[in-house]
C-alpha cells in the first residue's frame, strides 16, 4: 500500500496510527501542504478532492478521508479490531470520533486558518484565539462523552481496555492542540488516554516526529 500524506496533517496521523496499530506496511509519499504540493497536477490526477491522506492499495483502489480510510483497513484487516464487536459499541465509537473528526478538526485544519488570513484579514493572534477557542470547546465535549460511558466501555482507552478509531482520532488533535497552547486544564480523562495511547509502540512510529518528512 503506499499513503500520501503530510507529517502535521491530524487525519494522516489518524490512518498512520490505524497502519501501525495493525502492523500494516506501506510506502510513505509525503504530500507538503504548507508548499501547496496538494494543488499540484499530479497530485489532483490520483486525490479528486485534493487532500491526505490518501490511500492507494496494490489492486490500484484509491480511497481518501481518514475515517473511510481506517473503517476500510479494520474490515479488510480485521485483528486487532479498531471498532466493538456490537452495534452498540460500535455507534459509540464513531461519536467519539466523529466529535474530534467532523466537529473540532474541520474548523482549524490549514486551509480555514489561510482563509480566517487571507481572505477575512484576521491577524495571527485572532487566527489563534478561533484555534484555540474550537478546540478547547470541543475537547470540552469530548471529556463530557468519556465521562458519560457506559460501564461496557469505560477502560484504559477512549472505549474500552484497547485503543479503537476514537483513540485513532484523539491522539492527533492532542498533538495539534499542543502545539497550538491550546488551554486542556480540566480534561483528565481525555488527557489520561493520550498518555496511555503514547505509550504504545505503534503510536509512537505513527507520530509526526518520526515521519521521513517532519520539520521542526
Amino acid at each position: 500500500m503506499k499513503l500520501y500524506n503530510y507529517f502535521r496533517s491530524s487525519a494522516s496521523f489518524r490512518v498512520r496510527i490505524a497502519l501501525a496499530l495493525k502492523g500494516l506496511d506501506y510506502e510513505y509519499l509525503p504530500v507538503h501542504l504548507a508548499r501547496n504540493e496538494h494543488l499540484a497536477p499530479e497530485y489532483a490526477a490520483r486525490s479528486r478532492d485534493g487532500l491526505v491522506p490518501l490511500l492507494e492499495t496494490d489492486t490500484g483502489l484509491r480511497l481518501s478521508q481518514s475515517m473511510a480510510i481506517i473503517e476500510y483497513l479494520d474490515e479488510t484487516h480485521p485483528r486487532p479490531a479498531l471498532l466493538p464487536a456490537d452495534a452498540a459499541g460500535r455507534a459509540q465509537v464513531r461519536a467519539l470520533a466523529q466529535s474530534i473528526a467532523c466537529e473540532i478538526h474541520p474548523l482549524n485544519n490549514l486551509r480555514v486558518l489561510r482563509y480566517l488570513v487571507r481572505d477575512l484579514k484576521l491577524d495571527e493572534d485572532a487566527k489563534n484565539r478561533w484555534y484555540r477557542h474550537w478546540v478547547r470547546e470541543g475537547l470540552l465535549a469530548f471529556e463530557r462523552q468519556l465521562a458519560a460511558r457506559p460501564a461496557d466501555g469505560q477502560g484504559a482507552f477512549c472505549w474500552g481496555d484497547a485503543p479503537t478509531l476514537a483513540d485513532c482520532c484523539l491522539v492527533p488533535q492532542i498533538f495539534n492542540a499542543q502545539r497550538f497552547d491550546c488551554d486542556l486544564s480540566g480534561l483528565p480523562l481525555t488527557l489520561a488516554v493520550h498518555e496511555r495511547c503514547m505509550a504504545l509502540p505503534a503510536f509512537q512510529r505513527a507520530q509526526p516526529s518520526a515521519c521521513p518528512d517532519a520539520e521542526a
